[in-house]
């Protein structure tokens, strides 16, 4: 009889949207054995950027105490447009990247199987497998944030394109008038609803002397408005800054009414960081713009949830979608 101990399998599950990287170790079951995380130097150089995420896994698996050869696949969320066949990276902004063979990298450098997503995807999927999506058939993620992201796992699967990631919520058309998302048409959500827009509505207000409170705590710069000093010029009295935050919510209601028309959602996930500063009111406007738009026989179909996973929702679907497309026979049972 052998008495060889069987090697343990470890998934690295890595986020690299937003001005921050993280990476995350995760034993066969995606519980978080150890966490490192570190910002992004896109001004440094491509190079000096992939090594920079490098020595980031390799300080994670450092705190877990495991080594690199017990890695039994690398998943990686990122921001901007991919090519998922070829695992390359086109253009990642945050990043300073273009057309960067990230799966390829991560492949060669620590000799196992790597994969790369969309950061909001793999959200959405780390909710479905861990988080607020768990056992849903059909589970809708939207994240506002400086944009808005949205993504979609559909029977276990990330709904998408044959090269691309899809689900592009924040260019839903809402009008034929409105601010731009910077590029496309006016009047889509991203243009009217992102924590940008906020910021350019609530600077205006302070401008006018409507928001006394979110003055002293950011001023009109719209770069200092944040998630965080928004809710709490709020909490403090600031009504108009209430009132602009409740129609983003609304209007961002009204599009995923729009999209539970189209796929019938089990579950409808919020998340990112305008969300978490300030869930109640953010679900509660949202939920009216949703019964605005659906239609009656699907009124009841999707339960608005908030994503449970926070900050750790990317990493963790990242990890799982290599798990699972790696074949693990323990995919679904976490």
């Amino acid at each position: 009889m052998s008495t060889d101990i069987p090697k343990r399998r470890i998934w690295i599950g890595f986020d690299l949207g937003g001005t921050k990287m993280m990476a995350v170790v995760f034993d066969d079951k995606l519980q978080v054995l150890a966490k490192k995380r570190r910002k992004t130097r896109g001004s440094a150089g491509e190079q000096v950027s992939l090594e920079r995420l490098a020595e980031t896994i390799l300080q994670a698996l450092t705190e877990a105490d495991v080594s690199a050869e017990e890695i039994a696949g690398i998943g990686a969320g990122v921001p901007g447009p991919l090519d998922l066949q070829k695992g390359i990276i086109l253009e990642a902004p945050n990043l300073g990247w273009k057309n960067v063979d990230l799966q390829e990298f991560l492949s060669k450098r620590f000799k196992c199987p790597a994969l790369i997503c969309n950061d909001v995807d793999a959200g959405v999927f780390g909710e479905y497998t861990s988080g607020a999506g768990q056992g849903a058939r059909c589970v809708l993620g939207v994240f506002p944030g400086t944009g808005i992201g949205g993504g979609c796992v559909y029977e276990g699967r990330i709904f998408r394109g044959s090269r691309s990631s899809c689900m592009e919520v924040g260019y839903l058309q809402m009008g034929t008038t409105g601010a731009a998302a910077g590029v496309g048409p006016v009047g889509t959500l991203e243009g009217i609803a992102s924590r940008l827009a906020i910021a350019a509505e609530a600077a205006k207000a302070v401008y006018r002397g409507q928001a006394p409170h979110l003055k002293g705590l950011s001023g009109t710069d719209i770069a200092k408005i944040r998630s965080s000093s928004l809710a709490k010029s709020i909490e403090m009295g600031d009504k108009v800054i209430e009132e602009i935050v409740r129609r983003a919510a609304e209007e961002v209601g009204r599009g995923i009414g729009s999209l539970i028309n189209i796929l019938a959602p089990d579950v409808v996930i919020l998340g990112g960081g305008l969300v978490e500063a300030m869930p109640k009111l953010y679900l509660e406007s949202a939920k009216e713009g949703v019964r605005r738009n659906v239609l009656p026989s699907l009124a009841d179909c999707a339960k608005l949830k908030i994503s449970e996973l926070g900050d750790l929702a990317g990493a963790t679907g990242a990890a799982a979608w290599v798990r699972q497309e790696m074949g693990s026979k323990d995919a679904k049972k976490v």
